[in-house]
């Protein structure tokens, strides 16, 4: 009868203008499709060129390499007796379009512009492309000849339009179009398309993949239908991690998962479906019925191919499946590691070094680190050949074999504590215990000399020397004091990252990575141009609050017993004097506000888009069993005045792993001033008056 169709789609890791890269991984994909029996294949979004083109989409370079790989592709044998549905960028009438491009042996049959843009947190989708808003319309697009060449095609259809094959009706949804209020697949599907496909390049967020699953498994429960997902994974050059999670769904219901993080560059889910199940889940759906018998049909491009074999009566199809997610802790566990994973092999350097203080954050980042090395060594008892490829071009041992995590961290991994006078003896053992159940290659240094040095020069210069507080000094000379220490840390980071692997006889250089959480980014509780300016930085899209039960998450899955020790003693800068040998200072009692509180703040300043006024009325009514209206007047007075005064800092943060929808990110997810009124006058003063009302 030709009912058993079988499709394929895939996660794969592109990398902006790879273009070489980005077509192997393509083929790849392809050919393990086609092995697997699937008619169709979906690919990611843009995956011709990389996602994270940015503003090289202006450049005609990229219109053009983008088109001469599709002329690869199109020449393949690997493409032969299988739909190729391919994302890359398309100008039509001199207007540039973020298309599909949907081809079968050696004929294009549409190319597909985007109709809903993401323009909203990372994404950008506006300044480069237009929205197509010819509903149901259909053109002519006019081949380049390298294609034309190709396909023997003068022009093409091009537009909102479905494909009619001998057995079936298919429709494609990209991405942002899913997560819209009206998303095409609606009225696809009362047009009677049975098959939606959906090419996304959709990042990481914690906490964010049931959403996307929700999505996808309701727009079929509602309407019925098969819904394929393509997305993205890995680190495509930028500060997002694209995390995969390709699946089939139908009839409501997950069919076919494919992981979040994982290593493996190419992932490809093929399933068997029976499209007599949607045609009689829709059978009973009155409603349904009547809205589609008037409903205004899309243009049909008929396709001389079949999905299905005539005789296919004996053919398993696929049952649904419970998907399996991640816990928070995991994904903090996976998600940076992979994005670690990828920066270093593509940055082609040796290693990563860490100034490891003993304190939670830097002791989070090692960890991640260490789970990288896992997930590196599980790869290769896998057979992944790729992985094993870059672990040896790492190390520069062509013989090498990556089997034991702390082995392979000894090598790639460098840990450094920078002690001063004001250093405890406690954070020192700390830090040196935890480098040796990881493994890292750790080093132990004191930077009082070259503090001395330093404010030896200003005391030589102007003839005053400053003191810290505790000896009668003024707040700003210890500040200042403390600035220094920060500073000298950061530039003997440096020092050692790019010489540590020279004076141990060893080639290349090291990463830098820095260590300041999403909280302390958005108080500006950092020293500028101190350790947490670095090369990149896996936790500074992470609370400190999810940052402490990962570490909890650590000492259970890794048997790091040494964070024991991390986790009870509470978060210092370590940069004034000990008291009695004792820490005196705390990170919550120079903030002056926990790092609970500091949540709370950032969500509600940038996922609820609140500003000093309205952050005042949410919080008197969920803080009202704790705070008084004027203890909370207080506190948001206070963390907005110390939020715009540091905001400056934003400019120059580290770039780091995107993990929180509110993190302070100042490239392109946070776009805020960064010289305000830090009075707020108008703004404090309406608090005044509701408290005083109150």
């Amino acid at each position: 009868m030709g009912r058993a169709v079988t499709v394929a789609t895939c996660a794969l890791n592109q990398w902006a203008l790879d273009f070489e890269g980005n077509l192997e991984r393509i083929v790849r994909s392809i050919d393990i499709a086609r092995s697997r029996g699937a008619r169709y294949r979906l690919g990611p979004e843009l995956e011709i060129c990389g996602y994270g083109c940015s503003d090289h989409y202006y450049e005609s370079d990229t219109l053009l390499h983008s088109f001469q790989v599709l002329e690869k592709l199109l020449e393949s044998p690997a493409t032969q007796d299988i739909i190729c549905d391919v994302g890359m960028p398309v100008l039509h009438r001199n207007v540039r379009y973020n298309c599909r491009v949907i081809f079968l042996n050696k004929k294009i049959l549409l190319i597909r512009p985007k109709i809903a843009l993401a323009n909203a947190g990372n994404y950008r989708e506006l300044r480069w492309f237009t929205p197509w808003s010819k509903a149901r319309h259909v053109e002519e697009y006019f081949l380049p000849r390298i294609i034309q060449e190709v396909t023997g095609q003068e022009t093409v259809p091009f537009g909102d339009a479905v494909l009619a094959t001998k057995d079936t009706c298919l429709g494609a949804e990209m991405c942002e179009e899913l997560w819209t209020p009206n998303s095409p697949h609606i009225d696809m599907g009362l047009d009677g398309v049975e098959i939606f496909t959906n090419s996304s390049g959709s990042h990481h967020v914690l906490r964010k993949a049931h959403t996307r699953v929700d999505l996808v498994n309701s727009a079929t429960a509602k309407n019925g239908g098969i819904y394929i997902l393509a997305n993205q994974k890995g680190c495509d050059g930028d500060r997002l991690y694209y995390d995969g999670c390709a699946m089939i769904s139908m009839n409501g219901e997950t069919v076919a998962q494919g992981s979040q993080f994982s290593l493996d560059d190419v992932e490809v889910l093929v399933a068997t479906l029976d499209l007599e199940d949607v045609r009689s889940y829709r059978a009973e759906i009155s409603s349904r019925n009547l809205a589609a018998s008037k409903v205004n049909p899309y243009p049909r491009v008929k396709v001389n191919f079949a999905l299905s074999c005539p005789d296919d009566v004996a053919v398993p199809t696929c049952v649904p499946i419970q998907w399996r997610y991640h816990s928070p802790e995991e994904e903090i566990s996976l998600g940076p590691a992979c994005w670690l994973w990828d920066y270093l092999r593509r940055s082609k350097q040796a290693g990563f070094l860490l100034p490891l203080s003993g304190g939670i954050d830097s002791s989070a980042t090692a960890c991640i680190v260490y789970s990288m090395c896992h997930q590196v060594c599980l790869a290769v008892k896998n057979g992944n050949a790729d992985v094993l490829a870059d672990a040896r071009r790492i190390v520069h041992d062509e013989t090498y074999i990556p089997e034991d995590p702390r082995e392979f961290c000894k090598r790639v991994f460098t840990t450094c504590y920078m002690a001063s006078e004001n250093s405890s003896q406690d954070t020192c053992n700390r830090a040196k215990l935890l480098a040796e159940q990881i493994g890292s290659y750790h080093i132990n240094l004191n930077i009082d000399v070259a503090v001395k040095a330093v404010v030896g020069i200003f005391s030589m210069v102007t003839g005053r020397t400053p003191r810290f507080s505790v000896y009668g000094g003024s707040s700003r000379e210890s500040l200042a004091l403390q600035n220094v220490q920060a500073r000298i840390r950061m530039v003997l980071a440096y020092l050692f990252a790019q010489l540590a692997l020279w004076a141990r006889g060893m080639p290349g250089g090291l990463l830098v990575l820095g260590s300041a959480n999403v909280d302390e980014s958005l108080r500006g509780y950092l020293t500028k141009y101190d350790c947490s300016s670095a090369d990149i930085n896996p936790i500074g899209g992470i609370s400190k609050t999810d940052l402490k039960n990962f570490i909890q998450y650590c000492i259970e899955n890794f048997q790091l017993t040494a964070l024991r020790s991390i986790m009870s003693a509470p978060p210092t800068a370590e940069l004034e004097p000990l008291v009695d040998g004792q820490v005196a200072q705390t990170d919550e009692a120079d903030m002056g506000m926990t790092y609970a509180e500091l949540s709370v703040y950032g969500k509600l300043r940038k996922i609820a888009k609140a500003g000093p006024y309205s952050m005042f009325c949410k919080l008197i009514n969920m803080w009202k069993e704790i705070c008084t209206p004027r203890e909370v007047a207080s506190k948001v007075k206070h963390f907005f005045r110390m939020y715009s005064v540091n905001r400056h800092k934003m400019t120059t943060l580290t770039p780091s792993y995107h993990a929180e929808n509110y993190s302070p990110d100042d490239n392109r997810f946070d776009l805020r001033p960064f010289l305000y009124n830090t009075t707020w006058s108008w703004q404090f003063r309406c608090i005044d008056k509701q408290v005083n009302a109150l």
